[in-house]
């Protein structure tokens, strides 16, 4: 249903760069150039093993926070692809909302951290069923006051399918995503440019590493395509498009991209999307017809790069929009 908070034009331009973060590649690369020399301290929490009801004998960690507030909405944080509860820029949400109150659930999606030696599948950016399934799963005084879902990356993608799927279905309040991939097809291909080939080895690394680890059932040829992959096309094409039932790699894009299912969101739901994200490109918002859905709000400021958004006077700029996301619609 249509609700209160409309961003302004200011509102979407209001970002200014923390010194010398400047650019959307510096803005980008911060969080893992600051976590080399200085990684955000963990915070611990309550363990929580949530059993997948699809009988592949699955079950995902989850790290739960209490707040001071009992009667804000439980905030539940998604890690983008090769991410997990430790990234930084998970742990940095999950302090932000502590700090205002909130209670948090740090969730690790199929086969990432915690979650790889319990999980025998894989994660992608269509799985939102595993959402829907670890909602369910949690004890019920922790989503008595509802359930805010903030995806990063591209479980920004995923939450954005959630929604429109399952969002209506559960106690879910709000939902908001920081630099999703709406357009698989388009993020895909930019990932091939040469400027964007650093990007392309670290995530592709990373992601393979994780598929490869212990606890992934895989046959020889699913490793083999995986060991192979020189990029997110053949690792899509290869291995994550016949594992999970699609034809190829377009079918996969065209089934589980954001893009197709933004019209049947039914929540409040707030879409930041940095225009100079080196990573993923900005094109596919500036052509969504937004004012179709006004359930749909979303705040494209100049700059912040790829889950950067590192501002003047050390503000997280997206948690703050976030939170004054949350607040109105309260």
């Amino acid at each position: 249903m249509p609700h209160r908070f409309v961003p302004t034009g200011s509102d979407g331009d209001s970002f200014r760069p923390r010194p010398p973060w400047w650019g959307g590649d510096l803005q980008t690369l911060r969080n893992s150039l600051i976590g080399v020399v200085r990684a955000p301290p963990p915070i611990p929490g309550e363990r929580l093993l949530l059993p997948m009801p699809d009988d592949s004998g699955d079950q995902l960690w989850a790290l739960y926070n209490a707040g001071a507030d009992a009667e804000k909405p439980l905030v539940i944080l998604i890690h983008g692809l090769a991410g997990c509860e430790d990234s930084s820029y998970i742990i940095l949400a999950t302090g932000y909302f502590l700090a205002h109150g909130y209670s948090t659930l740090r969730l690790n999606l199929r086969g990432a951290g915690p979650s790889r030696p319990t999980c025998s599948l894989q994660s992608h950016a269509g799985r939102s069923a595993d959402l829907r399934d670890a909602i369910l799963a949690l004890p019920s005084k922790m989503v008595a006051h509802g359930v805010v879902v903030v995806g990063f990356s591209l479980a920004g993608n995923m939450s954005l399918k959630f929604a429109a799927e399952y969002g209506t279905d559960l106690p879910v309040r709000a939902v908001a995503t920081v630099s999703a991939p709406i357009d698989l097809a388009v993020t895909s291909r930019n990932m091939l440019r040469t400027r964007n080939s650093l990007y392309n080895r670290k995530l592709l690394r990373d992601f393979c590493r994780e598929c490869l680890a212990p606890g992934a059932a895989l046959s020889p040829a699913e490793r083999e395509a995986i060991r192979a992959a020189r990029n997110f096309v053949e690792l899509d094409d290869n291995f994550v498009a016949p594992r999970n039932g699609y034809r190829d790699v377009y079918d996969y894009w065209e089934s589980c991209q954001a893009l197709g299912f933004l019209a049947q969101i039914r929540l409040p739901t707030l879409l930041l999307h940095a225009r100079d994200d080196p990573i993923v490109p900005v094109g596919p918002y500036l052509d969504y017809p937004w004012t179709g859905n006004p359930c749909l709000v979303p705040v494209l400021p100049r700059h912040g790069g790829h889950v950067g958004f590192h501002a003047a006077g050390n503000r997280s700029w997206h948690l703050d929009r976030v939170l004054n996301f949350l607040e109105q619609i309260a």
